[in-house]
């Protein structure tokens, strides 16, 4: 049995100590960067079993990721143990994880007060539910498919895995579709337009102010002149009627190449644009060899009744062959030179049907939506996919296969649809509390709705302004409009960071007020110890900004701070590359991650690099491909203001220093959103380009650094009248 202090909640301050006495239905903790949420959460938990006897049983704690659910045990365990042994043992560096794991089920099963609490992931929670109560909505013996998720550790540990990953059964359902011969046709078609071609044509901007020397590769994999030409070659190749492009031709008088040359019909085909050389001379050369040549125009080229009826016109009755698109085409012979290519489709194919399961719609709504765009990119991109999302979803079905998004899909049907099996769950979990809640998506409210009675009560944490995952489909609205979604909610604000100085703690206060979407809060630092932000304009951030970066590193080291207490943070990955060359060079080793990756971390001392306006900058606001927009329209200010959300994140992950590494003439516009009160400027060196001009001691007249003696006064100069 839990013994507990009586003095559980004297270590809380007064806001701390009100949310966890709340009797409120539904409760938000808005819990400020290191304002103390995982105490409050642990707090709660040991406040419900220890002073108000709710039985363990009847507690629902759910977390995003299997680390926040075992840190969260973690804590409990900890909290019980009076000979502080669980806590040095995992805290020793020399403890692997196999061994904390080992130990940690061990203690929890020696306590049952916390072996019948449910500490879960939204993952792991559905896994449960519907292996125990799933067969009115699937086959409760499914196995698990996934391409690798470190944070489902526990699902994975379990002989429930399938032997095929889903990018596996989504490149074999590829391959059957090409069977038939319009869609392989089309799907080339696709690869080469906007994947092969956009490379070439990169390419050759670059290479090139001619746009003429641009070129376009044909179903063949061919490279030919315009457009126009690759339309007629593909024409031919989808009707399986050889051809030879631009065949070195001499019937008379000089070379040419002719456009096109089909041996089965002897027939030379001419495509004439208002860019075409004159035609007079080579028309005479056919003449004269007796060649059958025929002439196509630009103006058919965009209608394609016209384009079909010429080109069946030009070839019919010239070959003995009947002219057909009857003849199959092999899936490795059409891609063995686009495998990368097809893998990029793919992996954009399943990234639309996770954002079209984490949505809750109908592929088949979506192809029909898709038509009415403008653009042919985007209709041909949904012909091509919603058939491989369908079939992929039949497939799953039929091998009783589920991943991590129909966990929670078919759970959410399962409650839904099933009262009894939704009162057993609400009945039996009273008290439900939901850690990290910015992170929620709607299929994620839809669950916990599911799961509610209005005598449950819902306890919610987290921090609107640490909403960062909106790329995973994660919507800062439901925490922000709380109290709309639950009528009676009530919100407590955690306004007291321990971590950071009040000068961090203000400077990030400033930079998120220019969210509009926001709840507003005044956090205060506990620590008001007076201090700078350093902000360093390099000349250039890879060169000079290197060099200040390594130094401070090096100061850092020489004041006692050790690897642990350094964090690099970045926007994206490469932008690390070259301080990591230089860290190594310089014998010196800091942690460093994507700020993404460092959400819950801290550290004495934070440099934030990559700060520069602009793409592949901070903020980096690449507004996403357009084919996704069919499902979900997000708007510029939207995506600026998670940027600004990620900043706030990299800001407050420093307790002492931060340093802020940015560019001369290209500083990220967030710089300009911190007051100039909270940071000094370290300034890079310029050597003076104005010329320095020396005076007489006596008689103040110019004179040269060669002169001996004041041209105008005669005295005698000497090192000193001359510095």
């Amino acid at each position: 049995m839990l013994e507990i202090n009586n003095n559980l909640l004297d270590g809380l301050n007064p806001k701390q100590k009100a949310s966890v006495l709340s009797e409120v239905k539904r409760v938000l903790v808005l819990a400020g960067a290191g304002s103390g949420k995982t105490k409050t959460v642990i707090s709660k938990l040991l406040y419900l079993v220890a002073e108000k006897e709710v039985k363990p049983s009847s507690i629902l704690a759910i977390t995003f990721t299997k680390n926040a659910a075992n840190e969260m045990i973690d804590r409990l365990i900890i909290s019980s143990d009076v000979t502080n042994t669980y806590e040095h043992y995992i805290q020793n560096k020399t403890t692997t994880n196999f061994q904390k794991e080992a130990e940690r089920r061990k203690r929890v099963v020696e306590q049952p007060w916390i072996s019948n609490l449910t500490i879960r992931t939204f993952h792991s929670l559905c896994y449960k539910i519907l292996r125990d109560n799933g067969n009115p909505v699937f086959d409760n013996k499914f196995k698990l498919i996934t391409d690798n998720s470190s944070d489902e550790a526990d699902l994975k540990a379990k002989d429930i895995l399938a032997n095929e990953k889903p990018k596996d059964i989504i490149s074999k359902i590829l391959i059957i579709a090409c069977k038939d011969r319009d869609y392989i046709l089309k799907l080339k078609r696709y690869i080469l337009d906007y994947y092969v071609e956009k490379v070439n044509i990169d390419k050759e901007m670059k290479n090139y102010t001619n746009y003429g020397q641009i070129t376009y590769t044909t179903l063949k994999g061919e490279t030919v002149k315009s457009k126009s030409e690759r339309d007629i070659a593909d024409w031919l190749y989808r009707h399986n009627i050889k051809y030879i492009y631009e065949k070195v031709t001499n019937f008379k008088d000089f070379n040419f190449k002719p456009d096109f040359f089909i041996p089965q019909a002897n027939l030379y085909l001419e495509h004439v644009t208002d860019k075409s050389y004159k035609m007079a001379d080579k028309e005479r050369q056919f003449i004269e060899g007796g060649k059958n040549c025929v002439v196509t125009y630009e103006s058919i080229m965009n209608n394609s009744i016209l384009f079909n009826l010429a080109m069946e016109r030009i070839v019919k009755g010239k070959i003995s062959e009947t002219i057909t698109e009857g003849v199959s085409l092999n899936y490795e012979e059409e891609f063995n030179r686009y495998h990368n290519k097809i893998d990029e489709f793919l992996k954009t194919v399943m990234r639309l049907q996770s954002m079209i399961k984490g949505e809750d719609i109908e592929a088949s709504s979506l192809l029909e939506k898709s038509l009415k765009s403008e653009h042919e990119r985007i209709r041909i991109f949904y012909e091509l996919a919603i058939p491989i999302i369908e079939e992929y979803k039949r497939y799953c079905t039929n091998k009783s296969y589920v991943d991590f998004d129909d966990l929670i899909i078919l759970t959410v049907k399962l409650l839904k649809d099933n009262d009894d099996i939704r009162e057993l769950y609400s009945s039996k979990y009273k008290y439900l509390m939901v850690d990290e809640f910015q992170d929620v998506n709607g299929l994620q409210m839809k669950f916990l709705d599911l799961l509610l009675k209005p005598d449950n009560q819902l306890f919610c944490v987290g921090d609107d302004w640490q909403s960062i995952y909106g790329f995973r489909g994660s919507n800062v609205d439901y925490i922000v409009n709380f109290q709309k979604h639950y009528n009676d909610g009530e919100i407590h604000k955690l306004d007291v960071n321990y971590r950071s100085t009040q000068t961090i703690v203000g400077a990030s206060n400033e930079v998120i007020k220019h969210n509009k979407n926001q709840i507003s809060k005044d956090v205060r630092a506990f620590n008001e110890m007076p201090s700078k932000i350093q902000i360093y304009r390099a000349k250039n951030k890879d060169e000079d900004g290197i060099e200040f970066f390594i130094d401070k590193v090096r100061q850092l080291y020489d004041a006692g701070l050790g690897k642990e207490d350094i964090l690099v943070l970045y926007r994206r990955s490469k932008m690390f590359s070259p301080y990591l060359d230089a860290l190594k060079e310089n014998r010196l080793f800091v942690s460093a991650k994507t700020i993404h990756a460092s959400k819950g971390l801290e550290a004495k001392a934070v440099f934030i690099i990559g700060l520069t306006e602009g793409n592949g900058g901070f903020p980096d606001i690449w507004l996403d491909d357009a084919i996704f927009r069919v499902v979900k329209d997000i708007k510029y200010d939207i995506l600026l203001e998670e940027e600004r959300r990620l900043f706030y994140v990299a800001i407050t992950r420093a307790k002492d220093e931060l340093f802020l590494i940015t560019e001369l003439g290209n500083e990220s516009s967030f710089m300009d959103e911190i007051p100039e009160h909270f940071y000094n400027v370290n300034k890079p060196f310029f050597k003076s380009s104005v010329e320095t001009t020396i005076l007489c001691d006596k008689c103040k007249v110019k004179i040269n650094k060669s002169d001996k003696f004041c041209r105008n006064c005669g005295i005698k100069l000497t090192t000193i009248n001359l510095n």
